[in-house]
Order: structure tokens, then sequence, then C-alpha cells
């Protein structure tokens, strides 16, 4: 018998108990391989996603993937993310949630749906340093 990750059940109790608190879950999600996000909002190989109920529709967080629709610059988008690609569910209002290891044994292309797109990034390729002197200033 094949056990099942407690992932996808923390990530269903967080964002139920945000939302029992009045208060806004947060993804932030690894993009890496095949995902369907609005790449243009990925930072640092990262993107962060509101999953409140009032920020997107038909939201399913499955123990496999999280799918939901969601409107970008008022165009409404159809979203799908590996649950191994979570790396935290937060609270806006106080940051209180948790956070998780990019799970790199996903079986992305078995289980995505089917109009998922390829990205470019590549998984084994880390995002680039910044380049330069750090610049600090004392602030009173």
């Amino acid at each position: 018998m094949q056990i099942v990750s407690t992932k996808p059940y923390l990530l269903r109790a967080i964002h139920e108990w945000c939302t029992d608190q009045g208060f806004t879950p947060f993804l932030v999600v690894a993009v890496r391989g095949q995902m369907q996000v609005p790449m243009e909002y990925v930072k640092n190989g990262e993107i962060v996603l509101n999953i409140s109920y009032s920020a997107c529709r038909n939201l399913e967080l499955a123990n496999d993937f999280i799918q939901f629709s969601a409107r970008f610059n008022g165009v409404s988008r159809d979203i799908a993310i590996p649950v191994g690609a979570v790396i935290s569910i937060f609270s806006r209002e106080n940051g209180e949630g948790m956070g998780f290891e990019y799970e790199d044994n996903f079986a992305e292309a078995d289980s995505a749906p089917e109009s998922v797109p390829e990205s470019s990034d590549d998984p084994k390729d880390p995002p680039p340093r910044p380049t330069g002197k750090p610049q600090l200033r004392v602030v009173k």
C-alpha cells in the first residue's frame, strides 16, 4: 500500500483555517517543469498566488494538483500546480502558515492536466544570484 503524503492534507487544513479566521491564504510555488501559471508573474523561479475563495473560482485542493481559475490583469487564467511544487501556504494578514520542501519527485507529465504548457525553467538550474556589492544604510 502506497502512503499518501501529508502535504495536501496540511494545505487544505491551513486553507480552511485562514478562511475560518477571515484571513487571505497565499501559496508560494516553485515554478519548475510543466506548470500552468502566468509566467509573467514568476520572480526568481517562484510565484505567489492568492487562493482565497474571493480571488479564485473552482478551487480544487486535490492530493496531486491544486487547480483553479483566477483573474490576472483582468484576464481569466486556469492555474494547475503540482502539490509537490508548493513551498509554503500562509495568511497574508499575519504571516502564519507552514513551509514545505520542494519535492522533485512528483510525476509532472503523467498526472498533469492536458492543456499544461511546459515551462522553460530547468529544475536543476538554481535562480541566478545577485551580483555586485550589497548596499546597506543605517536608518535612524
